[in-house]
């Protein structure tokens, strides 16, 4: 009888070929002793070789070119010296011009039942690869904007407490709005500071006195943030903020002024709603200056505010402390910033430290058109005392008080001034402290500033009062200290 096709290695081999050469994958047949066999035109093709460079030689000898290739040699290899299993994986190829994505799925080569070799079935699934990174791409693109914008609503919400919607979007849409830097721009900066509060936080519970001062704060943000201001810091009681950036304005001076009258107007609604909570009464000064600053983004990587430095800042700081509760004071520069009609109260030339010249200081109670406000408030005359009453006083200079005390009268009072007569020479904006004593025995520290002087002595501002002063009061008015 005739051999049988089946039995026929070469007319097998013949027929292999024929099935895979029309294929659209690429076929690789590579035997156990690592010599290419056979590959079909899809394979030479994927590969970007030509037949005669790779049938009959050693697979070692022609793929390990580039070292991008090192993944598909492992792959082929370890279908090659694994003879119990097959293979698949999708691993790069790199034709010397392009890289490709093959998926590459093994089996065995036989003859009859005994394995041979091994067929390596090549797929070009770079699109499919692309297609599949596009899809992560755009995965991980949609989770970054979902963070950006978790991102974005918590600066907002974070920055929204200080500023107005306008400059938070500038902040945010701006590429380098939250960048370390900053540059010299002209604006107006406000600080303003509650009179007598580090007595009052010694003597109320915690949540009162955070509950009195998170109200007091609050009223100031919204009064601020309507004129256009951005609030820089709060400083426990203090409020420290800047008109004309990061939002341009070309009347950041009269927009301050506004803010600082209607902040000053605004405190006799929030004493009726500290009286109908038990809480003490409030009084705040406000200073305010305009000029040079270098304003931005200030700090390190890891912590960052932004904030504003330069002369005219500390200026500031130094106008504010000349204040007493209810006024408002303003530089020069400041007033000639000013289209707006003013109402000057009085003008007071002061000695600032660090400035060579005296510096003349506006009393602001008002703000005409297009503002139209006014916080103008009667003051108590001090009334005369029927018996005078001696104290004995002390200087404040630098928040340290005098060691030697000086003797003095009070011939007149009211609930916010005194009149002072003394022998000693006194100097405008010194700041005084003197003691009350209770029917009881109980000392009471009395802090004040000196307004001017007067044919009777000094006019006297009291900053901070102790508690029980209304029986205090009225007992001195009747000569009964």
């Amino acid at each position: 009888m005739g051999r049988s096709t089946a039995n026929d290695p070469g007319n097998m081999e013949k027929f292999r070929r024929g099935i895979i050469k029309d294929m659209s994958e690429g076929v690789l047949t590579i035997g156990f002793d690592g010599k290419i066999k056979f590959l079909n035109q899809a394979a030479l093709h994927i590969l970007d070789r030509r037949e005669e460079d790779l049938v009959g030689r050693s697979f070692g000898g022609c793929f390990f070119e580039y070292e991008e290739n090192d993944g598909f040699n492992q792959a082929i290899l370890d279908a090659v010296y694994d003879r119990n299993s097959t293979h698949r994986r999708i691993v790069p190829y790199y034709t010397g011009t392009v890289t490709r994505q093959l998926n590459i799925t093994t089996s065995f080569l036989r003859e009859g039942e005994e394995k041979i070799g091994i067929i390596a079935v090549l797929s070009d699934i770079s699109e499919l690869v692309e297609l599949r990174d596009a899809v992560k791409a755009m995965e991980k693109i949609r989770k970054l904007n979902e963070k950006l914008e978790l991102r974005n609503e918590l600066l907002s919400e974070t920055f929204g407490r200080f500023l107005s919607d306008e400059i938070v979007r500038q902040l945010l849409d701006t590429p380098d709005g939250l960048a370390l830097g900053g540059k010299k721009e002209s604006l107006t900066v406000l600080m303003s500071d509650l009179r007598g509060f580090t007595v009052m936080s010694e003597q109320m519970e915690a949540q009162a006195l955070v509950s009195m001062l998170n109200h007091y704060l609050g009223e100031m943000t919204e009064i601020i943030q309507k004129r256009n201001g951005t609030i820089i810091e709060f400083i426990g009681d203090g409020i420290m903020a800047i008109f004309g950036a990061p939002a341009p304005s070309d009347h950041h001076a009269a927009d301050a002024v506004a803010a600082a009258v209607e902040m000053e107007a605004q405190m006799g609604k929030i004493n009726q709603w500290n009286q109908e909570r038990g809480y003490p009464m409030l009084e705040m000064g406000i200073g305010i200056n305009t000029g040079d600053v270098i304003v931005g983004n200030i700090g390190s990587e890891k912590r960052t505010k932004y904030g504003v430095i330069g002369s005219h800042v500390n200026l500031c700081g130094r106008i504010e402390s000349y204040t007493v509760g209810g006024q408002i004071l303003i530089a020069p520069s400041t007033r000639q910033a000013i289209l707006a009609p003013l109402q000057i109260k009085q003008e007071q030339e002061v000695f600032p430290k660090g400035v060579e010249k005296p510096v003349l200081l506006s009393q602001v109670t008002g703000i005409g058109e297009p503002y139209g406000i006014s916080c103008e408030m009667e003051a108590e005359e001090p009334e005369q005392l029927e018996e005078p009453v001696p104290v004995l006083f002390y200087l404040i200079q630098s928040k340290h008080r005098d060691e030697q005390g000086k003797n003095g009268i009070l011939t007149a009072l009211s609930r916010q001034e005194a009149v002072l007569s003394t022998d000693w020479e006194l100097h405008l904006f010194d700041n005084l402290q003197f003691s009350l004593y209770g029917e009881n025995g109980e000392e009471g520290k009395v802090f004040c500033k000196v307004l001017s002087k007067q044919e009777q002595g000094w006019r006297i501002h009291f900053t901070s009062l102790p508690s029980g002063f209304e029986a205090w009061h009225e007992n001195m008015r009747k000569g009964r200290p």
